[in-house]
C-alpha cells in the first residue's frame, strides 16, 4: 500500500469520538467537505452568489467524478439527488416493448429493485437471480437469465446485506453481445474499491455520496456512456437539461446532448461543493490506497471474528471481497440487534442488515480500532 500523506486525526475528527464501522450506511463527512457547505453557506449568507461562480465548481466536481470511475469525461457525468433517482432516470428513460425483460438479483436494495419492478406496467418481464446460502450471486446463473430479450441486467458491484463484489466485465461482456445494457448501482463500491466503467463495461452506473465517497446525503452521481446518453429519454423535464438553457426566453425544446440532459432544473449547490471536496480527497489518497487499507482491515477484522467463534457470512474470496463485513454471533450470545446496542453504549457503531452484524470501515479507520470491536463483542 502507498503512503498515504493526509493528516486522518484532522481530516476525520470522528476518530476522537466515535470507533465509527457504518460507512456502508451513513459516513462522517470529512473535515474538508464540511469546510466547504460551510463556506458556501456563508457566501450565499453575506453575499447571495454575487462572485460565487458556484456553476463553475460543479463542473470541477463533475470532472473529478469523471476520473474517479475512469470516465471520459466530466460530460458522461450527471450530479443527482441520490441512488434512486439516477436508476430511475435509466430505467424510465429506456423505449420499452412488450416482453422485454430486465435480470436484477434477489437481494438487492430497493433503489435498484423499484425502478425496475415498475415496468411491469408497461410488460416489462423482471427477472431475478437468486442469491446463493452463502452469499454469493453465481455469476453463470446470471449468465443463464440472459437472453436476446434482455435490455438490461442491473446489479449492485457490491451487494449491502452481504458485502459480496461481483465480476461485472463478464456481465458486461454477455449483455452486450446479447445487444443489452449494464447498469450498476456503486452506492456500495464507489469510493472504497477501483471502478472503472471503460474496462468493466458499464453503461449506466449511480451512486448517491453519503456512504464511502464520505459526502452529504441527497447529492450523487449518475454515470452514462457518452454513446448512450440519447438513447435515453429524461424522465423529468426543465429549463436546464435544454441546449441555449440560460437564454430564457428562447424556448428552444432540444435536450442537450450529453449527461447534462438528465439534470433538469437547479443544483443543490451546498451538497455538490461537499461531494466534491471528498471525491477531490479521495483522489488525493489514490482509490489504490483506500481500497489496500480497507482490504486489509477488514481481513484483519475476518480473522479476529473467526478466532472469536463469529460466524462470518460476507464472501472472502479473491475478487469477491469490499468493504463490508457481515457476521453472526455464536449460539447463545445475544441477539444481534442488542449486541449493536450495547456496542452503541460504549462509542463502537456498527448495524444490523437483514439479522446479521455488518461492520464496514473506511481507509482512515484503524487497526486498533478493528481490535476494540473485536474485544467488545460478546
Amino acid at each position: 500500500m502507498g503512503q498515504i500523506r493526509i493528516n486522518l486525526e484532522t481530516e476525520f475528527p470522528i476518530l476522537g469520538q466515535l470507533t465509527f464501522f457504518n460507512h456502508a450506511g451513513v459516513s462522517p463527512l470529512s473535515a474538508r467537505a464540511a469546510a466547504a457547505i460551510a463556506d458556501y453557506a456563508q457566501h450565499a449568507m453575506s453575499r447571495a452568489y454575487v462572485h460565487a461562480d458556484w456553476y463553475r465548481r460543479v463542473d470541477q466536481v463533475k470532472d473529478a467524478a469523471s476520473r474517479l470511475i475512469h470516465a471520459q469525461g466530466e460530460h458522461e457525468i450527471a450530479l443527482v439527488a441520490n441512488t434512486s433517482t439516477g436508476i430511475s432516470m435509466v430505467a424510465s428513460g429506456l423505449d420499452w416493448q412488450p416482453g422485454d425483460r430486465v435480470v436484477i438479483s434477489n437481494a438487492e436494495y430497493p433503489a435498484n429493485r423499484y425502478p425496475w419492478e415498475d415496468l411491469k406496467r408497461f410488460g416489462v418481464e423482471m427477472i431475478e437471480v437468486a442469491q446463493q446460502p452463502d452469499g454469493r450471486i453465481d455469476l453463470e446463473d446470471v449468465i443463464d437469465a440472459i437472453n436476446d430479450r434482455t435490455r438490461v441486467v442491473s446489479v449492485s458491484h457490491v451487494q449491502y446485506a452481504s458485502g459480496f463484489c461481483i465480476d461485472l466485465r463478464t456481465i458486461s461482456q454477455i449483455i452486450h453481445r446479447a445487444g443489452g445494457y449494464l447498469c450498476v448501482d456503486a452506492i456500495q463500491s464507489m469510493g472504497a474499491i477501483p471502478v472503472d466503467v471503460r474496462t468493466m463495461g458499464i453503461d449506466f452506473l449511480a451512486a448517491d455520496g453519503h456512504k464511502w465517497l464520505l459526502g452529504p446525503e441527497g447529492c450523487g452521481i449518475l454515470y452514462v456512456h457518452e454513446d448512450l446518453a440519447e438513447l435515453l429519454h429524461p424522465s423529468v423535464i426543465g429549463w436546464m437539461n435544454m441546449v441555449d438553457a440560460s437564454d430564457y426566453g428562447n424556448y428552444r425544446f432540444e435536450f442537450q446532448p450529453d449527461a447534462r440532459r438528465f439534470e433538469p432544473g437547479s443544483y443543490n449547490i451546498a451538497g455538490m461543493v461537499g461531494l466534491g471536496a471528498s471525491i477531490e480527497l479521495l483522489l488525493e489518497v489514490g482509490i489504490e490506497n483506500v481500497w489496500s487499507r480497507i482490504e486489509a482491515l477488514t481481513v484483519h477484522l475476518a480473522d479476529r471474528l473467526v478466532n472469536k467463534g463469529y460466524r462470518v457470512f460476507s464472501p472472502r474470496g479473491e475478487g469477491e471481497r469490499s468493504g463490508i463485513v457481515m457476521f453472526e454471533p455464536p449460539y447463545g450470545r445475544p441477539r444481534p440487534d442488542q449486541i449493536a446496542l450495547d456496542l452503541e453504549a460504549r462509542d463502537i457503531v456498527i448495524v444490523v442488515r437483514e439479522g446479521r452484524l455488518r461492520a464496514s470501515p473506511h481507509f482512515y479507520n484503524t487497526l486498533a480500532q478493528i481490535d476494540a470491536l473485536a474485544d467488545a463483542l460478546p
